[in-house]
């Protein structure tokens, strides 16, 4: 399935009156094709384009509603070019240019769009300013940083003549031969530097969202660091409440001051994932697994591909956990032996008593996995949006056929990184192909928490 965060790459269908599509590849990928209809292009009010897109895959994919297959997925999205979100309006699946299998008017609310996807190339494209635009916001610029010269050059003057009220005057012999005049003179503030002036470029690039810090993240610099023998306190860096990420300022090494919840992200002594080493080798109770086919619920949640099932639960010590879901990490989050792996899917549980206990199963390059394959059928089009997907599966098909494991207690790998998880993982990796880790690969390049510490923990495997 090549869900392709194709929330944007979205397309349209022709309305009544509106010239024939025609169709021009902005991305060509391995396995689909992106292309866009820029007769459909229409520049509404407050900055919103409406256009119609289509992605044209390679292979054929089976409808999980009415059991066609289909290979072109066309679309109609409104993009905010300002705010860089999209709404899908309609979507049309079709079994090639002509044949329609499904066609559905889409309800959904404005998503953000991430920087460097598909989406963010259909974006550029439709919002892409004319020639005369792009002048026009030139000029713009320049005039901004004429401004900016005009107000660093005042506050100039203003704290000079502060500082030059207590000061003696200068010679201006002394001033001229620079003899004294460095020690007499306050020290002027250091001017930043106005923006060069920017010239029109001929094709003008769409408006860039940074995404170095996330959206509601916001940054205070505190006292500066202190200097030899200050009882100052070192500059410190607060994030506030943001999102949490695995690079850039959300990233793991910033996860504790996102939020003082994820104090634990950093402070933690039993933190996961780790490289499982040097474990005692013991008879360790077989894992009683509970699971039974069943339909299920898939969603993009930002961080991840996350499925929840009906039930499922397993026994171990004694104590039965609740399967609560699971979700996929690129590369595996923990190592064995200094070994990481492709992949790894964590199958989350909860036990009456609140305890979690997770189970993580390794994957490594190979033959196709069937079971990964349903999921990956079934990949929603939009992030955030669960599918409902009625096709039973069964996850006694991803365990390996050994059921030998290593087991450590831990934390969560993501915030608010709670402490007290008891981890199971599986020795024995199953495989999955390199198409399949591929598609994974586009929505999430690597999404994984950095190695924690061991800090002596006990670490048990079975023999």
């Amino acid at each position: 399935m090549r869900r392709l965060t194709i929330m944007a790459l979205t397309v349209f269908l022709p309305v009544a009156g509106m010239a024939a599509p025609t169709w021009q590849t902005i991305s060509s990928e391995q396995g689909k094709r992106i292309e866009l209809d820029r007769t459909s292009i229409k520049h509404e009010d407050g900055g919103k384009v409406l256009a119609v897109g289509r992605v044209v895959l390679e292979k054929e994919i089976i409808d999980i509603r009415s059991g066609s297959g289909y290979r072109v997925i066309e679309a109609t999205t409104r993009y905010d070019c300002a705010s860089r979100n999209a709404t899908t309006i309609r979507r049309v699946f079709k079994k090639n240019e002509t044949e329609v299998i499904r066609d559905e008017e889409q309800k959904g609310s404005e998503l953000p769009v991430r920087s460097g996807t598909l989406d963010d190339k259909v974006l550029r494209e439709v919002c892409r300013p004319a020639k005369g635009d792009a002048k026009e916001v030139a000029e713009k610029a320049n005039e901004a940083a004429g401004k900016l010269k005009e107000a660093n050059e005042a506050l100039v003057k203003k704290e000079v003549a502060k500082t030059d009220k207590g000061a003696k005057p200068v010679k201006a012999a002394d001033a001229e031969a620079g003899h004294g005049a460095a020690e007499k003179l306050p020290a002027k503030p250091a001017v930043v530097p106005p923006p060069a002036p920017v010239a029109a470029p001929e094709h003008a690039p769409a408006p860039v969202h940074a995404h170095a810090a996330p959206p509601t993240a916001r940054v205070v610099a505190h006292k500066p660091a202190a200097t030899a023998g200050s009882r100052e306190p070192p500059m410190e860096m607060h994030l506030g409440h943001g999102h949490w990420a695995y690079e850039g300022e959300g990233g793991p090494e910033n996860w504790s001051r996102l939020d003082p919840q994820n104090a634990t992200c950093a402070s933690g002594t039993r933190q996961s994932p780790i490289d499982i080493r040097d474990g005692i080798k013991v008879d360790l109770e077989p894992i009683r697994f509970d699971y039974k086919p069943s339909a299920f619920r898939i969603v993009d949640n930002g961080h991840t591909v996350q499925v929840t099932v009906n039930g499922g639960s397993l026994t171990v010590t004694g104590k039965t956990y609740e399967l609560v879901q699971f979700h996929f990490h690129k590369p595996s989050e923990e190592k064995v032996n200094g070994q990481s792996f492709d992949m790894v899917v964590h199958l989350v549980h909860k036990a009456d008593d609140g305890k979690l206990a997770v189970v993580a199963v390794l994957l490594e390059r190979g033959a196709e996995n069937p079971f990964v394959q349903t999921l990956w059928n079934s990949l929603p089009l939009e992030r955030n949006s669960e599918v409902q997907v009625a096709t039973a599966i069964d996850l006694n098909t991803l365990l390996p056929a050994g059921r030998n494991y290593y087991t450590y207690m831990g934390s969560l790998t993501t915030p608010p990184c709670t402490e007290g998880v008891l981890w199971l993982v599986m020795k024995q990796p199953v495989a999955v192909s390199a198409e399949q880790i591929g598609i994974f690969s586009r929505l999430y390049p690597r999404n994984a928490r950095p190695i924690q510490p061991a800090a002596g923990r006990l670490v048990k495997e079975g023999r």
